[in-house]
């Protein structure tokens, strides 16, 4: 008997479905290689997908009822929904008073010094309640479905004490319930705050208080290790302390200045590194031989107005897993797009929009552990799905600064744009 589907996908100019990585990320030429099927169709049963192909063989296996929704994708591209794979989604206030400092020539870590920065959203993080945090976050949330993103991980780090981390966690645990989207939360060694004496103190704070009321409460914890705010050593004692109370392991690494942070990811076995902007030679080549992925943030270093970003092509040709994300977050990234994250990939590391969609879907769950489940369509996966109104793929990053989603899928529902039946 056939399966029955619940909604069906047909006629799509290109189905990208980037199959066959579930079990081990995209490296070196397999990202430019994104599954293409041509006149493609997906059919759904619930949230799963029950069938993956040519449209008249789909719709040969599987089963219609009068209660069956169809998608005419023609002149479209369907392809898995996109993974927001770092964001600091939770957060009180806004920084555009920095921007324009920055325009006028003060640097990210100057501003930082000065007590603004970070400790600006630290402030007003720790005044605001859950309700407003929640209401917030929803609209930031909404703008992220809207331009394709169905999967996020998100990051605490403005709260800096006990009852502030936990604060920001337990909107996400909220958040989870109440959005479509999907949150996965991890703590965020962020800064030290002005509070204590020194950073020592702080480590100390963490590793001996924080981290064992964090426990279950975030799936990953992630530290910035960077000049001026954690050395290498302090980060490599969160982290290893971390992953003792069951923690997997993140990292802000290489950032601003080379640290070493990619060799510490490396070498702890962290399931990502972050930013990685300046990463030597030798940080490549430890991460080369290891299976941290790359997250890789082009929008930081854009909206920072720096020069300097991660050699994506580099890192590509040595055989590292390179996933994308916005980095979303009110001080050096504030876009909710990872649609112009394709295109700032493309034009400032020369990825390749294969090697762009790669990093931002199949690459990008495996840095959050969910690839199993989630990144590419394959009969069994969840039915998280974009429809672009773009006839291929390369027009994606090419066609920048609009909004080209027709249709948003998921867990098999269709969350934004039109029911057709």
């Amino acid at each position: 008997m056939k399966p029955i589907a619940d909604l069906i996908i047909i006629n799509a100019n290109e189905l990208l479905t980037l199959s066959g990585n579930s079990s081990r990320p995209r490296t070196n030429k397999q990202m430019d290689d994104l599954g293409i099927i041509p006149n493609g169709s997906l059919a759904i049963s619930k949230d799963k997908i029950i069938a993956c192909g040519n449209s008249d063989d789909v719709i040969k296996e599987v089963s219609k009822t009068p209660h069956t929704v169809e998608i005419d994708a023609s002149d479209k591209v369907v392809m898995p929904g996109f993974i927001d794979c770092h964001t600091h989604l939770v957060f009180a206030g806004s920084r555009e008073n920095e921007f324009e400092q920055r325009i006028k020539g003060a640097s990210y870590l100057d501003i930082l010094k000065s007590g603004g920065g970070i400790f600006n959203t630290v402030r007003a993080t720790r005044a605001a309640g859950k309700e407003e945090l929640i209401k917030k976050s929803l609209k930031h949330l909404d703008t992220m479905l809207k331009f394709g993103t169905t999967t996020i991980e998100a990051k605490s780090g403005y709260g800096l004490t006990i009852e502030d981390e936990s604060k920001q966690l337990q909107v996400m645990k909220e958040l989870n319930k109440i959005h479509p989207i999907d949150i996965i939360p991890t703590f965020l060694v962020h800064v030290t705050p002005p509070e204590f004496n020194s950073r020592e103190d702080y480590i100390d704070f963490v590793i001996n208080d924080m981290l064992p009321k964090m426990r279950g409460m975030a799936e990953f914890c992630d530290i910035f290790c960077e000049h001026n705010v954690f050395n290498l050593d302090q980060s490599r004692q969160v982290l290893a302390a971390a992953e003792k109370q069951g923690f997997k392991l993140k990292i802000h690494a290489d950032q601003l200045t080379d640290t070493g942070g990619a060799q510490l990811a490396a070498k702890l076995h962290a399931t990502s590194a972050g930013h990685l902007d300046h990463i030597s030679i030798e940080g490549i080549d430890a991460m080369a031989n290891s299976k941290t992925i790359a997250v890789l943030l082009p929008g930081a270093s854009f909206f920072l107005g720096s020069d300097t970003y991660a050699p994506a092509s580099e890192m590509i040709s040595k055989g590292i897993a390179v996933a994308l994300s916005t980095d979303f977050n009110p001080g050096s990234c504030p876009t909710e797009s990872m649609q112009i994250i394709l295109t700032l990939a493309c034009i400032k590391m020369k990825m390749s929009p294969a090697q762009a969609i790669n990093a931002a879907t199949i690459n990008a769950a495996h840095a959050i552990n969910r690839a199993d489940i989630i990144g590419s369509l394959e009969v069994g996966k969840r039915a998280d799905i974009i429809i672009l109104d773009v006839p291929n793929y390369k027009c994606i990053p090419y066609h920048f600064g609009v909004n080209l989603v027709y249709n948003v899928v998921k867990k098999g529902k269709i969350v934004i744009g039109k029911r057709i039946t």
